[in-house]
């Protein structure tokens, strides 16, 4: 059983003695009784029942619903007190001034009832130290409103009351002004051309200069612009609006401040000693706000509940779906279904419930652990927070939360959703013949390819093969090129490295699809290229339709296009790098191979490693080459029957397995099979960096 604490804590921390003295005494008692053995423990429990049975007649409980019952009384004649004061308030008051007027007799009443009672209860010292900050604050706020509202009203008066004379007098001595200063600026303009001409300072000191010269000239003349009355006098009035409206704005912002900081060095005491709101309304968010008094916090949630109710729990349920049956349709798959119902419908519309179930439980977490902590926090003497705290809390400390949600569900819906259904798909003989119905099957797709089997697996593992080779030959010849030509453009003895790198920068530049494109006719049979290589080697070359002449054509075709990144990388690493290195080596009669092996190297390398990685893993799965340049072949029937060419790789194989060949499941399986390996090899890859070890990543 839960005991009382002789003392409460307030939300600093700070311990503050109870108040409420039934409370102490039953708490003092409660730790007598932990102490005790034997008969005094028996004799303690005893007096600890008797003070529980009489809670009601114990003096202090007495003193306190007297107290209540006056404060009840109070709040009643308060309203009625303070409606017959506003009603004597002058009708020429505003809004603003009346409200602080109000607010301000308000507390004064507050403070003097509240006054007698601090000692009573920690909820009357609250109230007395509240009125205290309105009482501090209010009386200036109110002589300043009516200040700036004196001084909006003259300004309001004086428009339309200047005569012609008065403003054509101010035109004249703003011209005045303005010519004066325009010859000073001029003259200013002069001396500072005069020193560039003497190389007394530099371009970019003239050019500072200048703009100085010119933004003093146009603030001067701005602000002498207002010396006409009838633009000054708008001035004022929109100035003295602004600032009308804002000081108001931070003045309450003050208040509520400072009142929340008496809220925080208070403490509640209530008889509670465990939380029970928490658990009795898991299942309805935005009631336990209500009941913890946090009425605005609670219309939020309520949105939570409006959710799961009628959104997410429903859907789950099959309401609202396009075809498919919530959570069951995910198992059934439409089997038993109307014949127009298709098996991929449900299966999405069945990942979807899922994942808005996933979130309606994240909204019971939500709201449980909210009201928990709030009751938890009360039973220690934490008050809960006002809306202007938690809103503070909101826009601080949960703001990154707030900017993040969008993006989460964004990702939920068009990344999480679309794998899932891959993996899903994948588990199911979704295939030609199983278009529109089709069934779970467990990992049969997997083993198929895992063991070879039929043509879809043992075609898998030729191209996987031709995959690997690719990605690794492509890669690290666009490495190799990149970072050779970074050396060349960086060699001190090369003229015109402007133009050589705007060269190098074009095959990055000029979009892949119309390099792929032109090099994939300029090798057809008959065109350009190939005519020249057979001229060259003596006899007829058809790339096209050679497997080893077009899978290296690839390789050196994807290693030209991807060499311009990896030149601009090592371009920006090797210009950072600082040139008493090479002089220190140099000095010590390092080599040209030892300075680059030594130096340029490990510096590249640390700065562009984690980013060569995702080279690799861009390469694995660079469809766009493949499919452009060949359409993956040349074809071998009697290797890879019509489902690829010699020249596919995964990527583009599992197009034409779901697109072409309406295997989807498949495509599925082995999509699933290349990320798992493309994550693993990235993992590795990133971890075993050295930026990523020294966490500069």
């Amino acid at each position: 059983m839960a005991n009382y604490n002789v003392t409460v804590s307030d939300y600093i921390g700070n311990e503050h003695p109870r108040k409420n003295l039934y409370i102490k005494e039953v708490a003092l008692l409660e730790k007598r009784i932990e102490e005790a053995s034997g008969a005094d423990r028996e004799a303690l429990k005893k007096q600890h029942a008797e003070l529980v049975k009489s809670r009601k007649e114990h003096p202090y409980n007495q003193k306190l619903r007297d107290f209540h019952e006056k404060e009840d009384r109070f709040k009643k004649e308060l309203d009625e007190k303070v409606k017959a004061y506003t009603a004597t308030l002058g009708e020429d008051l505003s809004k603003a001034s009346r409200d602080l007027y109000t607010l301000l007799y308000r507390n004064t009443l507050r403070n003097t009832f509240y006054k007698d009672y601090t000692d009573l209860t920690y909820d009357a010292k609250l109230a007395y130290e509240e009125s205290n900050v309105v009482l501090r604050l209010v009386p200036d706020t109110v002589k300043n409103v009516e200040t700036l509202e004196a001084e909006l009203k003259a300004a309001e008066a004086a428009k339309g009351t200047f005569t012609e004379e008065q403003e054509r007098e101010a035109k004249l001595a703003i011209a005045a002004f303005t010519d004066e200063k325009k010859a000073i600026y001029d003259a200013g303009v002069k001396r500072l051309r005069d020193k560039r001409e003497q190389g007394i300072i530099s371009k970019k000191a003239l050019k500072n200069g200048l703009a100085e010269l010119k933004k003093t000239y146009e603030n001067a003349v701005r602000i002498k612009s207002f010396d006409d009355p009838k633009k000054g006098n708008d001035e004022l009035i929109k100035s003295k609006r602004f600032e009308l409206k804002n000081y108001q704005k931070v003045q309450t912002r003050v208040m509520n401040a400072d009142i929340a900081d008496a809220k925080r060095r208070n403490p509640i005491e209530v008889e509670k000693k465990t939380p029970v709101i928490a658990y009795a309304t898991a299942l309805v968010p935005g009631l336990g706000q209500l009941l913890n008094k946090q009425p605005i916090k609670a219309a939020l949630f309520v949105l939570a509940l409006l959710f799961i109710y009628v959104i997410a729990i429903p859907y789950a349920l099959g309401f609202g779906n396009y075809q498919g049956e919530g959570i069951a349709g995910l198992i059934s798959l439409a089997e038993g279904a109307r014949r127009i119902d298709r098996s991929i419908i449900f299966l999405i519309e069945g990942i979807i419930a899922i994942f808005l179930l996933i979130f309606a439980v994240a909204l019971y977490i939500i709201n449980f652990k909210d009201v928990l902590s709030v009751e938890k926090g009360v039973i220690r003497g934490i008050r809960p927070r006002n809306w202007f705290e938690t809103w503070t809390a909101i826009t601080e400390e949960g703001f990154p939360y707030l900017v993040s949600l969008p993006a989460l569900i964004t990702i939920v819906f068009i990344v999480l959703v679309p794998v899932t259904t891959a993996t899903l798909l994948s588990f199911t003989g979704m295939d030609p013949q199983n278009q529109a119905k089709f069934s779970w099957v467990g990992i049969a797709n997997y083993r198929l390819i895992a063991l070879g089997q039929g043509l879809a697996g043992r075609v898998f593992w030729v191209i996987f093969g031709w995959t690997v080779l690719w990605t690794l030959l492509a890669t690290s010849l666009a490495i190799s090129l990149g970072f050779g030509l970074a050396l060349l453009a960086n060699n001190e003895r090369i003229k015109g490295k402007p133009f050589f790198r705007m060269v190098f920068l074009l095959p990055w530049a000029v979009p892949a699809f119309i390099t792929i494109m032109f090099f994939s006719i300029m090798f057809s049979p008959s065109a350009v290229l190939t005519d020249i290589l057979s001229a060259l080697a003596g006899r007829t070359i058809d790339i096209k339709n050679n497997a080893t002449l077009t899978r290296a054509v690839l390789i050196g075709l994807q290693g030209w296009l991807g060499s311009s990144y990896i030149f601009l990388l090592s371009t920006g690493v090797l210009q950072a790098i600082p040139e008493d290195l090479y002089e220190a080596a140099q000095i010590d009669g390092a080599s040209t191979w030892q300075k680059i092996r030594k130096i340029t190297l490990p510096l590249v390398l640390f700065q562009t490693a984690p980013l060569l990685v995702g080279q690799y893993t861009f390469n694995f799965n660079n469809f766009s080459i493949i499919y452009l340049f060949n359409g993956g072949g040349p074809f071998n029937p009697t290797v890879y029957g019509n489902l690829a060419g010699t020249s596919d790789i995964l990527i583009s194989y599992i197009y034409k397995l779901t697109i072409d060949n309406q295997y989807q499941a498949i495509g599925a399986a082995i999509t699933i099979v290349i990320s798992m390996g493309l994550m693993v090899f990235t993992f590795f890859g990133y971890r075993n960096s050295k930026a990523f070890k020294e966490e500069r990543l």
